[in-house]
């Protein structure tokens, strides 16, 4: 099977896309493979023909993977979404295509026979972007995809109408990183109807809406770490047949996808409590990375904060924190301790204006990491 290498620099039209990815879907031409870096290559041949495309992952953690997409995956995806929302409509893109969740979008539209309607991606994202491509959609039922980052600067900082414009979707898929409860209070505030979604590129993007999985999408927690099986299952990745058996492993008659996320389902309900190395190690005991952070942005003056572990020569590890928000790193420090123990206290706490950032909306854990070495030095 032939793969279509479709560059997506920031500026380029993503509706561009749609026709190729149709015929891909279609089975009438070669599998996409959206992309953004010019110099991308593509190393590897495609398992079978049913392969509709080839998605990198995030890279938010480590060296992107170039996850393989089939037509009946992609096809469980948007029919599973249409599903959990009971309607198809017509879709805002607010993100890239060449990553998961603005591809996405296009899919969904092609299967809804709707066409998206897709803000400048050329222009830093803005509520006044936002707002005047919100205003471009024509049909009853709508619909946008955004990552927390991006409500969080809608809410705080409006454009005339934004929040009319909010109020105007039937649903707004929110994903990429966890929901504050604050954001998620002020969301409720304004009447937003908001979604929350857990996928990775390796599941076609968002498989857990509101903690409840897809149409037959299956969730198990082995020692925890989530486990994750269905038709939403990706083949692999590309020429890397070791890591996909690796992470796409058969048991009981049925493939899994072992991520990397610490989750627990009670009730046929999900709950991702972190990654499985967000587990910090510090003195010989355990720290959540994730209840630190939690608490940390419970604080007033605290917007965003993201907690990782720092190699130390004393302790092993020691927990770092970046905050965003006119805050005292003491009063951060203060304060994780009264709430979690004195082992949990950030020994480094780092302001920022903002979280470094990928284009997908994804904080940029090894920029962060960078930042707190840096600072340890």
């Amino acid at each position: 099977m032939e793969l279509l290498p479709f560059h997506t620099p920031p500026g380029s039209d993503p509706h561009a896309l749609l026709k190729p990815l149709a015929d891909a879907l279609a089975g009438e031409g070669p599998a996409v493979a959206p992309h953004s870096d010019g110099q991308q290559r593509f190393d590897g041949e495609l398992p079978n023909d049913e392969i509709a495309a080839v998605l990198s992952t995030s890279g938010s953690t480590g060296t992107p993977k170039q996850t393989m997409l089939s037509v009946d995956a992609l096809a469980a995806s948007a029919m599973g979404t249409a599903y959990a929302l009971q309607a198809e409509g017509q879709w805002l893109l607010t993100l890239p295509v060449h990553y998961v969740a603005g591809f996405q979008v296009l899919v969904r539209s092609l299967y809804a026979g709707t066409r998206p309607w897709a803000m400048d991606l050329s222009q830093k994202f803005s509520p006044e972007t936002f707002t005047e491509a919100a205003g471009e959609l024509t049909d009853k039922v709508r619909f946008t995809s955004l990552v927390p980052t991006q409500l969080h600067r809608l809410l705080q900082d409006p454009a005339p109408g934004t929040i009319k414009a909010l109020q105007r979707f039937n649903a707004i898929l929110l994903g990429g990183a966890a929901v504050t409860d604050t954001l998620r209070n002020e969301a409720r505030k304004h009447g937003l109807k908001i979604v929350r979604t857990y996928g990775m590129s390796e599941t076609c993007g968002g498989c857990v809406y509101d903690g409840v999985p897809l149409e037959g999408v299956e969730l198990t927690n082995d020692e925890g770490r989530l486990w994750i099986s269905g038709p939403v299952l990706a083949d692999g990745y590309l020429g890397q047949p070791e890591l996909t058996e690796e992470k796409f492993p058969f048991n009981s008659g049925r493939r899994w996808f072992r991520t990397d996320d610490d989750g627990t389902v009670e009730d046929g309900i999900l709950t991702i409590r972190g990654r499985v190395d967000d587990v910090i190690i510090t003195g010989g005991l355990k720290v959540s990375a994730v209840a630190v952070a939690s608490v940390i942005e419970g604080m007033d003056e605290v917007r965003e904060a993201l907690v990782l572990g720092i190699a130390h020569p004393e302790w092993g590890t020691q927990v770092a924190a970046a905050v965003v928000g006119s805050v005292n790193p003491d009063a951060v420090r203060r304060h994780a301790q009264q709430e979690l123990g004195p082992h949990a206290a950030p020994k480094i706490v780092l302001t920022l204006d903002a979280l470094p950032m990928l284009p997908n909306g994804k904080p940029d854990r090894l920029a962060i990491r960078a930042l707190f070495e840096q600072s340890a030095h």
